[in-house]
């Protein structure tokens, strides 16, 4: 085992000693992005740091998200210049230092039909060289996200076959960052934080907190621990609000739909359908690696109780392929619909639509000296949890190195020119980086775990010991929803489930 595996047998041990009576400088509550960012921020500048997630890493909005990288383009047209710079800031390191392995380079069509006016193409053709003019504000190279430019008709239909060629004038070839996967992006933070010493305890649920103690329930054992810190981070997103009553968010929800293999003809280029009546909103069909297409994203309040696992409705699906089908050579219907997801954005409340409310994010120190983490997105994860550890160093008068994640490598990242001559699959290294001949070493020492978990999957047996052992993994659930992400198309579940099932009881036994 690593310094950075996370496993039954570790979450045990550290458990121990914290119910034991152990004080940590930080508490961190919330496994998510955010979280895990904090977690990482804070043991690499010595702190000693303990995460306390209620079910798994990466169970809430965080594996929900679009997979992509903005740029910060959407918010120059709301006036947000600083948080623009902040996005396409933030994306470089991601793209560049931290996690080129996990990041993709993601060219974006945006078809120009009778119904595009010059106008609104002049509008959005403004908007990209703003989006391009950030990138090189941010230093990200050309050679990584290249420049934007106008392609004609045939170039178009070339770069995404499923558009319909019915009246294409041409399109408009940006690019943004997209990740392989936002779960394995979580999933890495935390291995690394947990290379630094910070204990990650997943089952652990927070029932109160306070400025220095939370307390919380084993989701394995049902007992009560008392986890003493220094200072106590809330980030548990759009739940803050059911720990403290200190903040006040407005919930929106984003519903995406999963289009099988070979249901839209995409290659690897994605394609932004404008919204009616709005100048700088946009459903994205998205390509993956592994042939799947994403097609997202609504922006709706999500009014009432905030639920674990939020449901796309109806009037989302058909909005949905409505639009989606208004661009494509063939209609969209709910058969090609093989899954779907929805996730929450904890948006800071405000006046106005839930489409325009800010993304920026706040650190707010409670009355009772409690801090919480709100707003923000994925993308400027890391400038979240340097924020939030920089306000806990000095509310806690804590001693502290400067913050130093805007160059750490999470664990498997090197440069693009490195993972190219990484000696294991395509597939793997886009995965797992320079640990991927690790994981494909499992397979070459036993055959039985070179192969593939179901028939119609890639993903192997060796990648769900290797989610058990090093990456935090409990049970099915964990491997099938957030480890491979199979469960996005439930049938694709359903058939590797026995095979997981298997894997996993044989792996936690050898922890044992």
């Amino acid at each position: 085992m690593t310094p950075g595996s996370l496993n039954a047998r570790r979450r045990e041990r550290e458990l121990a000693a914290l119910a034991a009576g152990e004080r940590v400088d930080l508490v961190v509550v919330g496994g998510g992005v955010t979280g895990t960012g904090i977690a990482l921020d804070a043991a690499s500048r010595g702190l000693s740091v303990a995460l306390v997630e209620a079910h798994d890493l990466a169970f809430g909005t965080s594996r929900w998200s679009s997979k992509l990288v903005h740029g910060g383009l959407r918010y120059l047209a709301h006036g947000e210049l600083g948080l623009a710079h902040e996005s396409a800031v933030e994306r470089g390191i991601l793209m560049t230092r931290t996690a080129p392995h996990l990041t993709r380079a993601m060219p974006q069509l945006f078809p120009l039909y009778p119904s595009t006016s010059r106008a609104q193409q002049a509008f959005v053709a403004a908007g990209l060289r703003a989006g391009d003019a950030l990138r090189r504000a941010a230093r990200t190279p050309s050679s990584v996200l290249p420049r934007p430019r106008s392609v004609p008709a045939a170039e178009a239909l070339a770069l995404a076959p499923g558009l319909a060629p019915r009246g294409l004038r041409g399109a408009l070839l940006a690019y943004d960052g997209a990740l392989v996967d936002d779960a394995r992006l979580v999933i890495s933070l935390a291995r690394t934080a947990a290379s630094f010493g910070a204990r990650i305890l997943t089952r652990l649920s927070a029932t109160s907190l306070s400025a220095d103690r939370v307390q919380a329930r084993d989701g394995l054992s049902g007992s009560t621990v008392d986890i003493h810190a220094r200072q106590v981070i809330n980030a548990t997103g759009v739940w803050a609000g059911t720990l403290t009553g200190s903040v006040r968010l407005r919930p929106s929800l984003g519903s995406h739909l999963v289009l099988a293999p070979g249901t839209v003809p995409m290659g690897t280029t994605s394609v932004n359908i404008g919204v009616p009546g709005e100048n700088n909103r946009f459903v994205f069909l998205l390509p993956q690696p592994d042939g799947r297409v994403y097609l997202g994203l609504t922006d709706e309040p999500v009014p009432g109780p905030i639920p674990s696992v939020p449901s796309v409705p109806e009037s989302d699906v058909d909005f949905l392929l409505s639009l989606a089908s208004s661009v494509l050579s063939r209609p969209l219907t709910r058969a090609d619909v093989a899954g779907s997801y929805a996730g929450l954005r904890p948006l800071v409340e405000g006046g106005g639509r839930s489409a325009d409310l800010s993304r920026k994010h706040a650190v707010l120190a409670g009355s009772d000296g409690l801090l919480t983490v709100v707003g923000g997105k994925l993308t400027t994860y890391r400038r979240m949890a340097e924020d939030a550890v920089d306000a806990a160093v000095r509310l806690a008068g804590l001693t502290a190195s400067p913050c130093r994640t805007a160059r750490l490598p999470l664990l498997g990242a090197a440069s693009r020119s490195a993972l190219s001559l990484v000696d294991a699959p395509a597939r793997l290294v886009a995965r797992y980086g320079t640990e991927a001949p690790r994981v494909a070493a499992l397979g070459e020492l036993d055959a039985e775990f070179a192969a593939p978990v179901s028939p119609g999957t890639e993903i192997t047996a060796a990648e769900i010991v290797w989610a058990v052992r090093n990456e935090g993994a409990l049970d099915v659930a964990d491997v099938l929803e957030r480890r491979t992400r199979l469960s996005l198309i439930p049938a694709d579940a359903e058939a590797a489930a026995p095979r997981v099932a298997e894997l996993v009881d044989k792996s936690l036994a050898g922890l044992a």
